[in-house]
């Protein structure tokens, strides 16, 4: 099987048949669930060989790693590319994060809701890989809040490592809460309501239109 290295980088073909998997394996998966779902299945909706995905991953536990790391990550990377630059107030900083991560879930619903309903499943193989990289999202909000804190614009007491796991909840809560019940909203709204809600909550006094 060829694998990747850094003196072998993936194929760009590879690669985009490696995220077509990816795309059927959510499409499915959200809709009917892990166990019942096929490699048979996914190869057919991502319009390759069955073989393809044993290619690739292995199998489809493997491939559901894979696609979790995958998820994470893009989700991660979301978050930190929102951030303008170092240099930002990290309150603002904080607000583009935010909104980023409702547009991400709101761009991106099903993978999201996959996400968050494997993410926490303590007895599946892929447990520890996940963990480790859903780290990255939560960290990129534990940074700018450790950044606040540092700047004397947080409670003294705050754990800021509970709460950037607490916004980020309240960011998926949120968003999916949007996207099922009220997709009709703007998400200029549910952003500003979000943000006067994180306002009162860390104390701070970002207003969701500074620049």
């Amino acid at each position: 099987m060829s694998v990747s290295t850094p003196n072998r980088p993936m194929s760009s073909r590879r690669e985009a048949t490696r995220k077509r998997l990816f795309e059927a394996a959510v499409t499915l998966i959200s809709e009917q669930g892990y166990g019942a779902t096929s490699v048979d299945e996914i190869a057919e909706r991502a319009g390759v060989a069955k073989g393809t995905v044993y290619y690739n991953f292995g199998g489809k536990s493997e491939l559901y790693t894979a696609l979790m790391e995958w998820g994470v990550t893009r989700l991660a990377d979301t978050l930190r590319d929102a951030v303008p630059s170092a240099e930002t107030d990290p309150g603002r900083a904080l607000v583009a994060v935010l909104r980023a991560g409702v547009e991400f879930i709101g761009e991106h619903e099903a993978l999201a809701r996959l996400l968050m309903a494997e993410t926490w499943r303590t007895h599946q193989v892929w447990y520890t890989t996940i963990r480790h990289i859903r780290t990255k999202a939560i960290g990129v909000v534990i940074e700018l809040l450790d950044a606040l804190a540092e700047a004397g614009r947080l409670r003294p007491d705050l754990d800021t490592g509970l709460a950037g796991s607490a916004l980020f909840g309240m960011v998926v809560t949120v968003a999916l809460d949007w996207r099922t019940l009220q997709p009709d909203r703007p998400v200029e709204e549910i952003h500003a309501t979000l943000t006067h809600m994180v306002d009162g909550f860390l104390g701070t006094t970002v207003s969701p239109m500074d620049p």
